[in-house]
C-alpha cells in the first residue's frame, strides 16, 4: 500500500489502528466460536439430563406394572404412561424392539405413522457396537439442528428389553439472542476503544517522529561549506539519542575534514595562482629585457634618429609595464572577496548604468519592468555585468558575425531577479563548458582567465546562481539569478 511507503508517522498511526481493529475482529470471532461451543455443550448436557430423567420414569413404570416385563408387552405397559412422560419432559419418545422395529411412540396421530416404523440401520449397528450401549446422532433437517439419542432399556436383571429413542431439537434462540447482545456490547466498547486508539496513535506517532523530523531537518541543512549546528534533544528514547549522538559526532568530524580540505584547497589554489602570476609576469619581462639590452648596444647619442629610437624604446617599456599592471589588478580583484553591503537598488537602473560605458552599437537592452528591487552591492553588480558583456564583445570580435548582437535582458522570475546576457559570438564547446568558471581558464590568447571565476564568486556570495547555455559557433547565453526584494 502507498500509505506505508510515505512516512514513519503514517506507518505507526495506521499500524496501531490496524492492531486495534484486528484485535476487535479476532475477539468477536473467538466470542462467536465460544458461544457455539457452549451451545453444543448445553444441548448435549440437557439431552443427557432429560434422558436420565425419562429412563428413571420408564424404570419406575416397569417396576410398578402388572404385565410381564417382556419386549412384546412394552406397548401394553406404556399404553398411557408414555404420553404422561412426554408431557412431563416435553420430549417425543420412541420405543423399538431389539431388531429396530417400532413398539410404541408418544407421537399422537390418527393415521399410522410410517416415518419412524423402523429404526435406522446405521443407528442400530452403532448402538450394538457401542461400548456403553449408547449412541447419539447429530443431523440437520429443514434448517433445524437435531440430536437423536439411542439407548437400551433393561429389566431388573439388566436384560435388554427395548431401545429408547429421544429426538431432541436444538433451540438456539435464547443463546443467539445472548450472542447478539454480547456482540453489540463488544462493538460499542471497541468503537470507543477505536476512537481512543486514533487519538492515542496520532499523538504517539507525532511524539515519536518529532525527534526524527528534527534530525531530518538538521541533516537536510548540513553543508560542507558552512558551520553546521548540532542537534540538542533533551527528552527522547535511547534509539533516538544514539542517532543524535552519531549525527553530532559526524558534524565534528565533518568540520575537521572541511577545515583540512579548505586549507588544502586554498594552499593548492594559491600555489597554482602564484605559478600563473609568475608565468604571466615573465612574459612582458622578457621583451623588456631584450629591448633594454638592444638599446644599450645600439645607443649613440650622435645618431640623428636617436629621438625616434628613444621614443620607440619608451613606448615598448610602457606597454609591457601596463601589461604587468593589468595582471596585478586582475589578480587583486579575484583575490578580494566582495563585501556584502546589501544595498537596496533598482537592478534595471544599475544594469543600464553598467552598459553606458560601452560604445558598441550592437548592445541591446530590454526589461519587462521599469523597477526591480533587490539587495546587492552596486559596485559588484556593475562588475558582474561589465565582465559578462566584455566576454560577449570579445567572442563577437573573434567570430565576426554579419550582424553582431549582444542582448541584455532583465526580468523577474517569481522571487528571483534574472539578468540574461546573450551574444552571437564564437560560443563555447561542450568540453570547455565544465571549465569556463574555473580560475585561470581562458579560451582567449591573452588574459589570465579570472573574469568569469570572479563573476561566479560574486554571485554565489549573494546566494545567487549563474548558468551557461551555449553551442559552439552559435553564441552563448549567461543567466544570473539572485533573490529580489518583494
Amino acid at each position: 500500500m502507498n500509505i506505508f511507503r510515505h512516512s514513519l508517522r503514517n506507518r505507526i498511526f495506521f499500524s496501531m489502528l490496524l492492531l486495534v481493529v484486528g484485535a476487535s475482529i479476532l475477539i468477536a470471532l473467538v466470542t462467536v466460536y465460544q458461544y457455539r461451543e457452549e451451545a453444543k455443550d448445553y444441548h448435549r448436557d440437557r439431552l443427557e439430563r432429560k434422558e436420565t430423567a425419562i429412563r428413571e420414569n420408564i424404570n419406575y413404570v416397569l417396576k410398578e406394572t402388572t404385565y410381564p416385563v417382556e419386549t412384546d408387552k412394552i406397548p401394553l405397559i406404556f399404553k398411557d404412561e408414555i404420553y404422561e412422560i412426554k408431557e412431563i419432559h416435553n420430549l417425543e419418545i420412541y420405543l423399538y424392539d431389539l431388531d429396530g422395529n417400532l413398539l410404541k411412540s408418544s407421537k399422537a396421530s390418527f393415521l399410522k405413522d410410517t416415518s419412524n416404523q423402523k429404526m435406522p440401520k446405521y443407528a442400530l449397528q452403532a448402538l450394538r457396537n457401542s461400548s456403553n450401549k449408547h449412541y447419539v446422532k447429530n443431523f440437520t433437517e429443514d434448517g433445524q439442528e437435531y440430536q437423536s439419542s439411542y439407548s437400551f432399556i433393561t429389566d431388573n436383571y439388566f436384560k435388554p428389553l427395548a431401545i429408547l429413542n429421544l429426538p431432541y431439537i436444538e433451540d438456539d434462540g435464547f443463546i443467539k439472542k445472548e450472542l447478539k447482545q454480547n456482540l453489540t456490547r463488544l462493538g460499542m466498547a471497541y468503537f470507543l476503544m477505536l476512537l481512543i486508539a486514533i487519538a492515542l496513535a496520532y499523538f504517539l506517532s507525532k511524539y515519536i517522529t518529532r525527534s526524527l523530523n528534527t534530525i531530518s531537518e538538521k541533516i537536510t541543512e548540513t553543508r560542507l561549506n558552512k558551520r553546521n549546528k548540532k542537534i540538542l534533544i533533551n527528552t527522547t528514547t535511547d534509539e533516538i539519542s544514539t542517532l543524535v549522538n552519531a549525527y553530532n559526532g559526524m558534524i565534528d568530524e565533518l568540520e575537521n575534514s572541511a577545515a583540512q580540505l579548505a586549507t588544502s584547497e586554498r594552499e593548492a589554489a594559491w600555489r597554482e595562482m602564484a605559478k600563473q602570476v609568475a608565468h604571466e609576469i615573465k612574459n612582458p619581462l622578457t621583451p623588456m629585457r631584450l629591448t633594454v639590452q638592444s638599446f644599450q648596444r645600439k645607443f649613440d647619442q650622435n645618431d640623428p634618429d636617436i629621438k625616434n629610437r628613444l621614443d620607440e624604446y619608451s613606448k615598448t617599456l610602457i606597454q609591457q609595464i601596463d601589461t604587468m599592471s593589468s595582471i596585478a589588478e586582475a589578480f587583486s580583484n579575484y583575490a578580494k572577496m566582495p563585501a556584502q553591503q546589501d544595498e537596496t537598488l533598482n537592478v534595471v537602473k544599475i544594469t543600464k548604468l553598467a552598459l553606458d560605458i560601452f560604445n558598441e552599437d550592437y548592445i541591446e537592452f530590454s526589461s519587462e519592468e521599469d523597477e526591480i528591487i533587490a539587495k546587492f552591492d552596486r559596485t559588484q553588480l556593475i562588475r558582474v555585468i561589465t565582465n559578462l558583456v566584455k566576454n560577449g564583445i570579445q567572442a563577437i570580435e573573434q567570430e565576426k558575425p554579419e550582424n553582431p548582437l549582444i542582448k541584455v535582458t532583465v526580468s523577474s522570475e517569481e522571487k528571483y531577479v534574472s539578468i540574461r546576457i546573450a551574444d552571437n559570438g564564437t560560443g563555447i564547446s561542450e568540453t570547455n563548458k565544465a571549465k569556463i568558471f574555473e580560475p585561470k581558464f581562458t579560451t582567449k590568447s591573452s588574459g589570465m582567465g579570472l573574469g568569469l571565476a570572479m563573476v561566479k564568486n560574486i554571485v554565489e556570495t549573494y546566494n545567487g546562481t549563474i548558468d551557461l547555455d551555449s553551442e559552439e559557433g552559435k553564441g552563448a547565453t549567461f543567466t544570473v539569478r539572485f533573490l529580489r526584494q518583494l
